[in-house]
This record gives C-alpha cells, sequence and structure tokens, in this order.
C-alpha cells in the first residue's frame, strides 16, 4: 500500500529540529548490503521460520550453559536425582507434588473437572504435575546465568505443556466422555476445524463469526471526527456527550503495537465513551499501519510525527487548553518520554510553543524495562541480531511474527487449551470483541522497531537517562505533574512491579491502582464488569518510599472498575465544566474511526 495520505495540520507549522535517540544510527552506506551480507540474512531469515522467529543460537546458548554446569555439579546431580525418585514414587500414588486436593480444587484449569480425581486418569495428572515440579527445580543450577536460567525454563514448562494428558483424546476423560455422548461427532467437527486452520478455507461458522465484529459498525463506534492527519497518524475528536464539559481535553496515545479501538471497543466497555459521557472531551491518536516503504521510520519519527505533533494539533483544536495525557503500553513510554522532554528546562527545539500536559495518565507502562518479565525472554543481543535480518528483508515486523511471540507467553491458553476445545471438543471459539480487535494486526518498521529494542529493553536507557531527545537526556525527574498509574495483577507484558518502579524515577504525585485482569482484559474494565476489584493508593509529591511487595498491604482495595477513579481523578484536577462546543467543520477531516484504523496486509 502506498502512503495514502499527505500530512495535513491544522494547527501552525513550526520550524522542525528531528529528535534524537542515543542508539547506534544506520549512516546510508549501511543501508546497502554485501553479497555476503545478503547471504547471512537470507540464511537466517530461513532458519528463523522453523523456529517461529526466536534465535536457535540463544536458546543453544541457554541449553549449552545450562547442560555444562549441572554436568560439573555432581552434588546438584544427586540431589535431583533424589527429587526425581520421590516424586516418581508419588506419581505412582496419585498424588502431586502441589497436591492442594482433587477435582474442582486443582489449581490448574486442564485439570479442574472431576474426572481427573479418578484412576487411571488421576495417575497420569499427578505424574505430568511432578513433571513440572522437578524441572521447576532442575533449571535452577549454580552459575547458570539469570537469563539463560529462565529460558531453559521456559521451554521446559513448553515441552512438557505440549506433553500434557489434556492434549490427547485417550488420556483426557472429559474428552472420552463427550466423545462417547456424541457418537465421534466432536471428533469429525474439530478434523474440519484442524483441516480449515491448516489450509486456510474457513468453515462456514468461521466466515460467521468474522463478521460478527466490525471496525466502525459495532467497534469503534463513538462518535468524533478526524482533525488532524499526517503520514504516521490521525488524530480523532470525539463529539461531547454533554451540555458542559471540561476545558481540559483528554489526549490519548495508544501503543503502535496496537490498532487504537481497544480504548473504543463496544459501547458497553468504550473507556472513550465513559469519559465523554462524564463531561470530558477526549482526543484519540489513531497509528498508521506501515508498509515495507517505511522501513526507514525512526523513533524520532514516531516522537515528533505520533506525539508532539499530535499533542500541537489537539491543543490548537481545543484553543489553547492545557492536556491530561494519557498512554497505553508502549503509547505510555513514548508519552512519558514526551512529557519529561516538555518539562525540562528549555522544553524541546521547534516545540517551545507546546507545554506540558497538566497530567500524566499511564496504563500498563513501563519506563524502567530492568525487569520486563518473560517478554524479555525473547529480547536479547542475539534474538535481536535475528529480528533485524527478518526485518531488513521485508521492511517491517508482521502482526503475525509478534504474535508468535506472545502465544508463547501464553502457551497453556493460547496454543494447548484453544486446541483442545476446537480440535478434540469440536467447539469453534466464538471470539468476542477483544478478540477481534487482537487478531486486527500492526505493522513495526524495521528501523524504529531496532531503535526501541536496543535503547528501552537492552540499554534501559530512559530509566538511566540516557534517552535523548533533541539532543538532550531525559530524565523522568523532570516530571513534575500528577500522575495516575495503573498496573495489572496478571501482565506478562508490563509486569506491574516493573510498571511501579517510577516511583523510584519521580517524586512528583502518583496515584497508583493496581487492577485485576492482564495486560488488556485489566484495561478494558469497564463499570458493572463482574468479579473486577483494584487497590489504590497516593504518593504525594516528594512522599516515603513504599515497595512494591509492601504497597498492596496498605493501599485500599475497592471492588469494580478502576475507570470512576481515573475519571473522577481527572475531573478533580480539572477546571470547572463549560458549555460544550461542536467540533469546527473547517477542522474536520473525516469520520470517526478514521482511515488508518481500516489499513490491513496479507501478511507473508
Amino acid at each position: 500500500m502506498a502512503r495514502n495520505s499527505p500530512s495535513v495540520s491544522r494547527s501552525p507549522r513550526h520550524s522542525r529540529r528531528p529528535a534524537t535517540l542515543a542508539v547506534e544510527r544506520a549512516d546510508p552506506a549501511h543501508l546497502v548490503e554485501t553479497p555476503t551480507e545478503r547471504l547471512d540474512r537470507v540464511a537466517q531469515s530461513r532458519a528463523a521460520a522453523a523456529f517461529r522467529h526466536l534465535s536457535p543460537i540463544t536458546l543453544g546458548l541457554a541449553w549449552a550453559d545450562w547442560a555444562w554446569h549441572l554436568a560439573a555439579a555432581p552434588g546438584r546431580q544427586l540431589e535431583l536425582a533424589t527429587l526425581g525418585a520421590r516424586l516418581a514414587l508419588d506419581s505412582a500414588r496419585g498424588r502431586h507434588a502441589d497436591d492442594e486436593g482433587v477435582g474442582l480444587q486443582d489449581e490448574d484449569p486442564r485439570f479442574r473437572a472431576d474426572e481427573w480425581a479418578r484412576w487411571p486418569f488421576s495417575q497420569w495428572r499427578a505424574g505430568f504435575r511432578n513433571a513440572e515440579a522437578f524441572w521447576r527445580e532442575a533449571t535452577r543450577v549454580p552459575g547458570v546465568s539469570e537469563h539463560h536460567g529462565q529460558l531453559v525454563g521456559f521451554f521446559a514448562r513448553q515441552y512438557l505443556d505440549m506433553l500434557s494428558p489434556a492434549n490427547h483424546p485417550l488420556t483426557n476423560p472429559v474428552v472420552l466422555q463427550h466423545t462417547l455422548r456424541s457418537g465421534g461427532a466432536n471428533l469429525a467437527q474439530g478434523l474440519r476445524n484442524w483441516v480449515a486452520d491448516q489450509t486456510g478455507v474457513p468453515t462456514a461458522e468461521d466466515v460467521a463469526n468474522q463478521s460478527r465484529y466490525v471496525v466502525g459498525g459495532n467497534l469503534a463506534t463513538t462518535p468524533g471526527k478526524v482533525v488532524y492527519r499526517n503520514h504516521l497518524i490521525e488524530l480523532i475528536r470525539y463529539a461531547p456527550q454533554t451540555d458542559r464539559v471540561h476545558p481540559e481535553p483528554v489526549f490519548m496515545l495508544p501503543s503502535w503495537i496496537m490498532k487504537f479501538y481497544i480504548l473504543d471497543l463496544s459501547p458497553h466497555n468504550s473507556l472513550v465513551r465513559h469519559l465523554v459521557e462524564q463531561g470530558h472531551t477526549v482526543y484519540m491518536v489513531s497509528w498508521r499501519n506501515p508498509d515495507e516503504s517505511d522501513r526507514e521510520l525512526t523513533m524520532d519519527d514516531y516522537l515528533e510525527l505520533g506525539v508532539l505533533e499530535a499533542m500541537r494539533a489537539a491543543q490548537h483544536d481545543a484553543g489553547g487548553a492545557p492536556l491530561h495525557a494519557m498512554g497505553y503500553c508502549l503509547g505510555g513510554t513514548l508519552m512519558a518520554i514526551a512529557a519529561a522532554a516538555l518539562s525540562a528546562k528549555g522544553g524541546v527545539d521547534g516545540y517551545h510553543d507546546l507545554p506540558a500536559p497538566r497530567t500524566l495518565s499511564l496504563l500498563a507502562a513501563q519506563v524502567d524495562f530492568a525487569e520486563p518479565g518473560e517478554l524479555g525472554l525473547f529480547i536479547d543481543e542475539g534474538q535481536i541480531n535475528l529480528l533485524d535480518h527478518v526485518t531488513k528483508g521485508q521492511g517491517y515486523l508482521s502482526g503475525q511474527q509478534m504474535a508468535g511471540s506472545f502465544q508463547f507467553l501464553h502457551s497453556r491458553d493460547l496454543v494447548w487449551t484453544r486446541r483442545m476445545r476446537e480440535y478434540l471438543m469440536g467447539e469453534r471459539e466464538q471470539g468476542n470483541d477483544l478478540m477481534a480487535w487482537n487478531a486486527d494486526t500492526t505493522r513495526l518498521p524495521a528501523r524504529m522497531h531496532h531503535e526501541y529494542l536496543v535503547a528501552l529493553y537492552l540499554k534501559n536507557a530512559l530509566a538511566h537517562n540516557h534517552y535523548l531527545v533533541a539532543g538532550r537526556p531525559v530524565a523522568l525527574a523532570d516530571l513534575r505533574m500528577p500522575i495516575f498509574l495503573v498496573g495489572t495483577e496478571r501482565d506478562h507484558v508490563s509486569p506491574w512491579r516493573s510498571v511501579y518502579k517510577l516511583h523510584l524515577l519521580t517524586s512528583t504525585e502518583i496515584t497508583f491502582v493496581l487492577a485485576s485482569g492482564g495486560h488488556n482484559a485489566g484495561i478494558v474494565s469497564e463499570p458493572g464488569h463482574p468479579r473486577r476489584h483494584y487497590r489504590i493508593d497516593t504518593r504525594p509529591e516528594r512522599g516515603d518510599w513504599v515497595s512494591a511487595d509492601e504497597w498492596p498491604q496498605q493501599a485500599r482495595r475497592v471492588e469494580g472498575s478502576w475507570w470512576p477513579a481515573w475519571q473522577g481523578w481527572l475531573a478533580a484536577h480539572s477546571s470547572a465544566p463549560v458549555k460544550a462546543r461542536p467540533i469546527p467543520a473547517g477542522h474536520v477531516l473525516g469520520d470517526a474511526p478514521g482511515e488508518y484504523v481500516m489499513q490491513r496486509y496479507a501478511e507473508p
């Protein structure tokens, strides 16, 4: 797809000095491959496909590190042999190491059915759970680097999950019982589902499911207009839903690895709709889905075109009112960078007319990447080198390639449990609006992808004050506005303890919320959603440090959604409501949800 829209702005133009990033910048000579470099790239890219775009070299080094240290530790070998013998005896007795009971009391959802408490299924379950316990201990060998030990442990779990008795029809009592009742109809339907997945030819049920959720139809339907567009983003302003609104608008920046409408899903669970119905004006950034022609877009471009230009346009459209800035996931990381740069003495060259936001809200967003959780397992020098080979050839990292890594993180739920349900039980996944959004993949330009992995994950440049904007290091200590910070309890992408580390990097007032749920479901947590709760506490400006382990004990627990708490916080930091004004016709470039969100590609 060609670049289908020129830069359009409704705000005054200023001279633009590019922001600069403290990582190696490719010079033109590096853009030309030698024949040997091309040979290396092609060979490693093809090998990557066989390993689901994980570096076999990294995996091999991790395995060798563990194996050599274990081979040199006869005492550790003896300990593991003793443990293995004890667990084998427990398996024969139908007991497992983490025995908390049977049936519904089993902590693993794959084995909660009462049928698993009966012989011989109880023996198979116990043997599997004991194998898990053994390998949890076996991967802990003194001398092995922490990263390699985590990799070996992670892939040991993946291998065991593949061998789980829940995955096979003859060892899963629930599947056996269902097969007898249906006369094998479930296996026949499961075969049809498997053929459809392997061939890419959808079943009639798949076709019906695909049409259940449509962007602009029943997803992303909050009324609004596109009021600004450049090559990288569209800016949507949502129409007021109340007679009076707070003058300070809310500026929302989603991650560039996702479509924006996770924040405007169905009408009942749209965070955007919730805010506009409570008297807030909302602006949303919608990222363009890049193609191969965008391979040289940089983190500089994403900061300038995606954040600073968009903030300037929103403020101009809002009549100069200060903004409440919000960023989600990596959008929150980039929003923190922009807010800190604008807060620093001298601001950002070319954007002296743009003040720092009045408040900053960060949802599931890390600024310190020293402990990024299991996602960090896939990010080291070898893995980045492999991804560079892949992206240099096609110009971007595709959504399917990104999805492979996330499936590894949740393989039990996203791979094996799904396959059992669809292939053994014959029950095709119906999906929901969040799953439909998750399947609407985006791409990452090659150069930007390399820069953000190196700067944020490998070098942790932002937390160490080494990230440069306009030639100056960004210091999160310059953040002086109140901050609303949200983490979620089961977040594998932005672990809440990592999100919490912002408390160490700035002394400003921080209201921290720890919400139930995961990275996406914990954020899309509308009022009335069952079984939701959160903890909340505010550290005053220059307040005392409280560790992440201690924080939950002192925080207040609240049942329900955290959205009203955030909306109340925004209102408390806003001026008195004024009469709402319609979106000026002269600012309108098109209707929400805009053009960029509709961009889709057939992935290689």
